[in-house]
């Protein structure tokens, strides 16, 4: 069997959640898996949608994972690579941290920065570090200043709010303008400050 069988789908998107979307194409539902940043940039349901897919075969299944950008398909496909990491724990790192993010911390050698990805234990990301750090193109966040790490409380507000459909960059900005000004109280009084920077 092929490995790979389906590699871009376009059709309707029928339904999408956080980790999954279910598009339409030839009359046929594609029930496609995908990462929080894809989630949040797709288009409304009922909305035509392109997925660069990479079919997963395995002797009792056949899964597909989607993304809307090719670069995100790629650092997926060079996660599995790494012993250890499957095609769902690939998505949960994906989901975890920025692309660009996490490709600056491998080449640089930041254990520490990818072990706070949920699911990932120090053993896998010095394997990450150790099997892609050569393997990855350089990006443009790996040249620029890492963002402060972010308290319990700011990873909340911005995952909530990425799964409202915020874009992830523009919720970080939003984020470091609401830390600046937040008296570092609750996980609400957070959440209205950043959702009132968004709306600036």
């Amino acid at each position: 069997m092929s490995r790979t069988m389906i590699a871009h789908l376009r059709g309707k998107l029928l339904a999408k959640h956080p980790n999954q979307a279910i598009v339409e194409t030839g009359g046929v539902g594609y029930d496609v898996t995908i990462s929080v940043p894809t989630f949040s940039d797709l288009p409304a349901v009922g909305s035509e949608v392109a997925l660069y897919i990479h079919t997963h075969v395995r002797e009792d299944a056949l899964a597909l994972y989607g993304f809307l950008r090719p670069s995100e398909k790629l650092l997926f496909e060079k996660l599995i690579t790494v012993s250890g990491i499957g095609p769902k724990l690939a998505i949960t790192i994906l989901s975890g941290m920025a692309a660009d993010e996490m490709v600056g911390a491998i080449r640089g050698n930041d254990v520490a920065k990818l072990t706070r990805i949920p699911g990932i234990g120090r053993k896998t990301a010095e394997r990450m570090v150790l099997e892609l750090r050569d393997k990855l193109p350089e990006t443009s966040a790996a040249a620029t200043p890492v963002a402060p790490a972010m308290n319990a409380t700011e990873e909340d507000v911005l995952s909530a709010l990425v799964n409202l459909g915020y874009q992830r960059p523009a919720v970080e900005k939003a984020l470091s303008v609401a830390t600046k000004n937040s008296k570092g109280g609750s996980f609400d009084a957070l959440f209205r400050e950043t959702l009132g920077a968004l709306s600036k």
